[in-house]
């Protein structure tokens, strides 16, 4: 596959590079679709497709834009990827989704491990590798104060054994970004530090879950004894909590935008469909939903790509994310009422996919209650009730 590359996209304007990207679309339009991933089939052999897409857009030079020149990237902020990301949407070509992860991750390696940025994420940005995010456990998933996986000293290095759970696309990944506990239990937040863990490891096993969309693109991770090197911490011993809440700021603000881009998109399939049947005032009703999920999305985007940190605030996103994307669905649900729970067809099977997916968006990434509850305490400085 031969694709044009751009070499100066991260000199143009705003104006000038969203010209340039929406005729690239255009032109490179029969190359994208044969790139979108086939979701019926398993996460072994539908990432393939994500991973061609990624690189097409690598070697064009559309995914370099908004990284910094030492991991592979052309320059400009955070909001160049928001343009591109946006773009393929509209045009049909939702953003890869071995993609969310990178934005989740990589902007927090960036910022508290320089080093190994510059020589891991490279090959993650141009879809030469695949990485996962290791972090929640069985007792400790919102909580992550109690996660109970532990990194033990070792010569030259850590010794990691625990558990690992709900991990995105674990079994077919290169490397984890992984937290573990490395103070005491009862030092909570203060005791836990971030490592990068090859994923081939001795000791580290990687179970596939099989969800109720058929799918296998959630993982167990198994640590037993695995040596990690020294030079694999991120950032500093008992700091990998900093880590983790600077990380969660990019899951909340731009993974939130790249998912509206795609509940849009979605709305646009729905709309001709719903006047049809007649629930317009619903249409009318998500449509304003995700719109307002836009705009806080959007909010925080620049204040991320300002330096801004953005803190409990982020919760905002999140609740505002789960909700929309549950109402997309509902509404899709109501509209193809009978078709949806009983065609057999490729369009039906991907409404009934995307509906059951959309089911735990109120609960991975930290569950809604939980979002609640910063919010009311942390934002808007409520007594908590005991």
């Amino acid at each position: 596959m031969t694709v044009s590359v751009d070499r100066d996209l991260g000199s143009l304007s705003p104006a000038a590079f969203q010209e340039r990207l929406e005729a690239w679309i255009t032109e490179h339009a029969t190359q994208l679709g044969e790139v979108q991933p086939d979701e019926s089939l398993s996460v072994e052999e539908a990432t393939a497709s994500p991973r061609l897409y990624q690189r097409m857009l690598f070697d064009a030079g559309w995914l370099r834009a908004g990284w910094p020149a030492e991991i592979g990237g052309s320059g400009g902020s955070a909001e160049r990827r928001a343009q591109v990301y946006e773009s393929l949407s509209v045009a049909g070509f939702p953003s890869p989704e071995t993609l969310p992860t990178l934005e989740v991750l990589v902007p927090a390696l960036v910022k508290y491990s320089p080093e190994l940025a510059r020589q891991f994420v490279p090959a993650f940005l141009r879809g030469d590798e695949l990485w996962c995010q290791g972090f929640s456990e069985t007792e400790a998933g919102s909580d992550m104060a109690a996660m109970r996986t532990r990194a033990r000293v070792a010569d030259d290095g850590w010794v990691i054994t625990g558990h690992k759970v709900w991990n995105s696309y674990a079994s077919v990944s290169d490397r984890c970004v992984l937290l573990a506990r490395t103070g005491e239990q009862s030092d909570r937040h203060r005791g836990i530090s971030a490592f990068l863990v090859d994923m081939d490891t001795p000791g580290v096993e990687a179970r596939p879950i099989t969800t109720m969309t058929g799918r296998n693109e959630l993982s167990e991770i198994y640590f037993e004894d695995a040596f990690v090197p020294a030079d694999r911490l991120i950032g500093e011993v008992n700091r990998g909590w900093d880590f983790a809440m600077f990380l969660l700021q990019w899951e909340r603000g731009m993974y939130a935008w790249m998912r509206q881009a795609w509940l849009h998109q979605k709305l646009a399939r729905l709309a001709p469909l719903v006047a049809e049947v007649g629930p317009t005032r619903e249409l009318g009703a998500t449509y304003a939903r995700v719109t307002a999920l836009r705009l806080v999305a959007r909010r925080t985007l620049r204040r991320l790509a300002d330096g801004d940190f953005v803190g409990p605030e982020a919760s905002i996103d999140k609740l505002l994310l789960s909700s929309c994307e549950q109402a997309v669905l509902d509404l899709a649900r109501s509209t193809l009422r009978g078709e949806f729970e009983l065609d057999d067809s490729a369009e039906a099977d991907q409404w009934r996919g995307d509906f059951f997916y959309t089911r735990s968006a109120s609960i991975y990434g930290g569950a809604a209650e939980i979002q609640r509850d910063i919010v009311a305490t942390r934002v808007l400085g409520l007594p908590r009730v005991r």
